[in-house]
């Protein structure tokens, strides 16, 4: 078992401290590994792990998305910056070998909470300390500051609370799938003017400390072989335990815990933290846990409390079903109304199988119409620096398009180029856009839909290509509405053109591409037919 923090930030991005300074620090609060998360768009490739005053660092980005904010570990480099919906981020992090957790799903402050809830993310953060003050008043700011004079670590647990609405989010994400929970610092270690979000904000204060906040609470990982000193392969031991969920948190500053275990068995089958365990008989799931004798530990299947005990032991045989549980241990002085559990485990699956994510199969097309070769041509909107051109062709005996475009050199807000097929009559009784595409580089670009009443509303759905032919199908109702405001009725009779769109959302100043399409056509489609498993 080692000990760690996750979500820190250096002076690579709105952090007080290097890389070297916060190992030291960790190294004092005693941490065998630190998990950096600097702001950046995934095209920076991560820092190789490396051992720092004898800790483990492991490099990560935080992204931002239209949805809130991912951070992703172990991930390649990206040819684009990663952005737009929080779906198509989660997307692009899993495709680059990438492992991704929902930041501050909690957080008060609506530009960073989590809100891409249908998106297939890894992990979650369950708890977020950056989070945990901003909900918080005038006045308990104002006494944590001076506490924090005297019992750094125990003020900063005072901010703590319960994160009922995330918990309760993830008990419902658990009941389908495995997602692991990590505790997220968010260290900073710097107070700034204006909220501290930004990297030119004014710096304050260096508060609080990166010792302080590592001694606040920590993130305890089940490794299938201990720390060897070999960064690369203690690294990838730490990841692979975290993609497993084999970890819980512990509020360090509200009392020591030397040890924690949670396992089941189901006749000869045994399961840890994170493990699926297959049915063999009843389940015996057994927790010990060195805790306080007044600590109360409760074994939970979801949100529902199956059975609590005094102290850290608890045992319990449940029936041969398919159950989620996983084990909180509280204490009578936690801190939070409601209290702030002091150690939260991971879950233990037991029996079923995991959702299958990606579409359904047996889908039937009841009604086509061709988008290419037919009807009015292509049009190009473009700002004043940029530029593009249609080349039409042939693919046999099926028409085919090429779209070229360079962005240009001015003002990288006003940076696009659309290529726009008018739609005569609206889409109304179509559900999708079906088209083959390949690119000369990895490219997303994004497929819109632009209202005919004169307000010149869009809706949105990106998608990737690469050198590779591949398949696109784009539904209209997953697309979301483009700028400020509300989705509300997308009337599909009131629409007048499809464009497909580059702009910097996934695309660097002054860069060019080209795209090919063929066998482009607009779909209705039969109610698709989930597969079983």
């Amino acid at each position: 078992m080692v000990s760690g923090a996750f979500h820190v930030h250096t002076t690579r991005s709105d952090g007080a401290g290097s890389p070297a300074t916060i190992a030291a620090a960790a190294a004092a609060a005693g941490l065998q590994f630190v998990v950096f998360a600097d702001h950046g768009d995934g095209t920076r490739p991560l820092e190789a792990p490396v051992y720092r005053s004898g800790v483990l660092c492991v490099d990560g980005v935080e992204l931002s998305t239209t949805g809130g904010h991912y951070i992703a570990l172990g991930l390649q480099p990206s040819t684009y910056p990663l952005g737009g919906d929080g779906r198509d981020v989660v997307e692009d992090v899993r495709r680059l070998g990438g492992f991704g957790i929902a930041a501050h799903p909690g957080s008060s402050k609506v530009e960073l909470r989590w809100e891409a809830w249908d998106a297939p993310f890894d992990a979650i953060e369950w708890l977020n300390a950056d989070s945990e003050w901003r909900d918080e008043g005038y006045w308990s700011i104002a006494r944590t500051t001076i506490q924090y004079l005297l019992r750094p670590p125990q003020a900063l647990a005072g901010l703590l609370d319960r994160p009922v609405d995330t918990l309760r989010r993830w008990d419902q994400l658990t009941a389908r799938r495995r997602v692991p929970a990590l505790a997220g610092s968010d260290a900073h270690a710097r107070i700034a003017w204006g909220g501290g979000d930004r990297e030119d904000d004014v710096v304050i204060a260096r508060l609080p400390a990166y010792d302080v906040a590592f001694r606040l609470f920590s993130n305890r990982v089940l490794l299938t072989d201990p720390l060897s000193g070999n960064a690369a392969r203690d690294a990838a031991l730490l990841l692979d335990a975290l993609r497993a969920g084999r970890v819980h948190t512990v509020v360090d500053a509200l009392a020591p815990s030397r040890s924690f275990d949670f396992h089941a068995q189901s006749g000869r089958a045994r399961a840890l933290e994170g493990d699926r365990l297959a049915l063999g008989g009843p389940v015996h799931l057994e927790v010990a846990a060195h805790a306080p004798s007044n600590a109360r530990t409760l074994l939970l299947s979801g949100s529902r409390m199956i059975r609590e005990a005094t102290g850290g032991t608890l045992s319990f045989i449940a029936p041969a079903q398919p159950a989620v549980y996983r084990v909180e241990v509280h204490l009578p002085t936690a801190p939070g109304r409601p209290p702030v559990p002091w150690v939260l485990s991971n879950p233990i699956y037991v029996g079923g199988r995991e959702e299958e994510r990606g579409s359904g199969t047996g889908e039937r097309v009841l009604e086509s119409r061709p988008l290419l070769g037919l009807g009015t041509p292509w049009l190009i909107e473009h700002d004043p620096s940029s530029s593009g051109r249609t080349i039409a062709g042939a693919t046999g005996d099926q028409p085919s398009l090429t779209l070229e475009y360079s962005l240009g050199g001015g003002p990288p807000k006003d940076q696009y180029v659309a290529f726009v097929k008018p739609a005569a009559g609206g889409l109304a009784g179509f559900d999708r856009v079906s088209f083959r595409a390949a690119a000369d580089q990895p490219l997303r670009l994004s497929l819109q839909i632009r209202a005919s009443d004169g307000t010149a509303r869009r809706w949105r759905r990106s998608f990737y290509v690469d050198r590779s032919p591949e398949e696109v199908r784009i539904r209209f109702g997953d697309m979301r509405r483009v700028g400020e405001g509300t989705d509300g009725p997308l009337d599909l009779s009131k629409i007048e053109a499809l464009l497909v769109v580059v702009d910097l959302t996934n695309s660097r100043p002054s860069t060019s591409a080209r795209l090919a399409i063929e066998s482009a056509i607009l779909e209705r489609v039969a109610p698709e037919v989930k597969s079983e498993r």
